[in-house]
């Protein structure tokens, strides 16, 4: 059997990017006068990258959004967001103790994320987190992002697994679909960036810290996957 692939999520599952996240959207439309957007408005925000955060944010205090503008502000949220990286982000509580047990006995570890490539991987690379993972996928890898299946099934490609032996762990409902999607088991993190009660989302576990995410349920999760599809076949 393939050796088992721990897919995350990264922005409010892997690392606390809300801090970054709300000052380069506050500078990025403060040239135009817009109404600052707090966490609890975040929420609503992210998940679908830089840009449609913009448009959302617009949305946000009804105000119309031209294509113009919005290439311009893109340009200055990017400009704002790298000079600063990593800034206040942090990898959440107990990740590192995490991947470090879940590497100990063979499992591979992945990144799934629509964050883009541009951003994703010079902020794991400066917080020293990159080498950890054997491969990462990005909102601008392939032609589609999460919650379409192919991101998933690109990224366990990429990580040499196998689906039949993946699991992946997320805080949005991009990341629980996209998983549901590709018929892979999920494990919703409670504390990150959803705009709903991530329980309501139906994944297979939910965990409020990452002392919870041991070993045993990734296993548990993969055999009881297995079985699942051999009695479906």
């Amino acid at each position: 059997m393939t050796a088992p692939l721990v897919i995350f999520d990264l922005d409010g599952t892997l690392i606390d990017t809300a801090p970054d996240l709300i000052d380069s959207l506050n500078y990025t439309i403060e040239d135009v006068g817009l109404q600052p957007v707090t966490f609890e408005d975040l929420t609503h925000l992210v998940g679908q990258g830089v840009r449609v955060m913009i448009r959302r944010a617009f949305e946000l205090r009804r105000v119309a959004l031209d294509e113009p503008t919005a290439a311009r502000l893109f340009d200055r949220y990017m400009e704002h967001y790298e000079a600063q990286m990593p800034g206040r982000s942090r990898p959440y509580d107990g990740v590192v103790a995490c991947l470090d047990r879940l590497s100990a006995v063979g499992m591979r570890l992945a990144v799934c994320t629509n964050k883009s490539e541009r951003l994703a991987f010079p902020l794991l690379e400066k917080l020293g987190l990159l080498d950890r993972f054997v491969a990462m996928t990005c909102g601008d890898t392939f032609a589609v992002r999460k919650p379409d299946a192919q991101h998933i099934f690109g990224t366990i490609e990429r990580a040499g697994g196998d689906p039949t032996t993946s699991v992946m762990i997320g805080d949005s409902v991009n990341d629980i679909l996209a998983a549901q999607n590709a018929g892979i088991p999920s494990i919703a993190v409670s504390f990150g960036y959803s705009d709903v009660a991530v329980d309501t989302l139906n994944p297979d576990r939910v965990i409020s810290g990452y002392h919870e995410l041991t070993v045993e349920m990734v296993e548990t999760l993969i055999s009881t996957d297995v079985k699942r599809v051999a009695a479906a076949t």
